[in-house]
């Protein structure tokens, strides 16, 4: 990869900018006394497709370190991974590399679903009996969302300049970055909460995932709907910027080209 002086300075603009984000609490985590999810969520999927893979990865981790002097990690250091893997998931699909985001989601998914730890179902009680649920329903349908057409047909829709397919392709893509955000997340509570800082124990980790279960759906829909709010706009200003910018080094290498 050739670095350039752009993509130096968008890291460190855009790490600052996650990092202020960082320290800044939303809902709090269930089960973890005082720890809380950060408004610098809704930024994970924005700098994956704005930025790519590489700068908008780096801008996560770079900027979830600088935060920690602020706000202490949650999951020993390794906070910047839910993040990482949102950024770094939209930052390839945007680019048309859909194969290594179809293996990551697919690894996270099973990863989750045959750990010991995880509650599988859910008896969701409908009327005066008990139905079994799939806890990660939403995570299912985003993977199905992922292998179908849109997956994607979403990022073409965001380079259009047309706002209802903008909008569209951005919903898309945040949501299936979310989900695989949540998915990471999810692995590391349940692995670091029990196995190595034994914060709970098995029993009450189950009862903490039936209350995760009606909670998680709406934390991930306003993420999603905030992410489109700060993205759309965002992408934008920033195609424009870019394409004047190239418009105007084209313009100057052409005054310097001898006749």
């Amino acid at each position: 990869m050739k670095i350039t002086t752009r993509q130096i300075a968008l890291t460190i603009i855009f790490s600052a900018i996650y990092a202020v984000l960082r320290v800044i609490p939303t809902v709090p985590m269930v089960g973890v006394a005082g720890a809380s999810f950060s408004l610098s969520d809704i930024l994970a999927p924005v700098y994956g497709i704005i930025l790519g893979p590489y700068i908008g990865g780096l801008s996560v981790i770079i900027g979830t370190f600088t935060a920690m002097s602020a706000k202490p990690p949650v999951f020993l250091g390794l906070d910047f991974l839910p993040g990482f893997v949102n950024a770094v998931a939209l930052g390839f699909l945007v680019r048309r590399k859909l194969l290594p985001v179809i293996a990551l989601n697919g690894i996270l998914l099973l990863a989750f679903i045959f750990n010991p730890l995880t509650l599988v179902f859910v008896n969701v009680p409908i009327g005066a009996t008990n139905i079994a649920f799939p806890f990660m329903w939403l995570h299912i349908a985003a993977f199905i969302v992922l292998l179908s057409p849109l997956g994607l047909k979403a990022g073409q829709w965001i380079g259009t300049m047309k706002s209802r397919k903008a909008v569209a392709g951005f919903a898309i893509l945040a949501f299936i970055g979310t989900m695989m955000q949540h998915l990471m997340g999810n692995i590391l509570y349940e692995n670091i909460f029990v196995y190595v800082t034994q914060i709970m124990t098995p029993d009450t980790l189950a009862l903490r995932w039936n209350v995760v279960f009606y909670l998680y759906p709406w934390e991930r829909l306003a993420l999603i709907i905030l992410a489109v709010v700060v993205g759309v706009p965002l992408f934008r200003v920033l195609q424009k910027t870019f394409i004047s910018h190239r418009n105007a080094e084209t313009a100057s290498q052409n005054q310097t080209v001898p006749k």
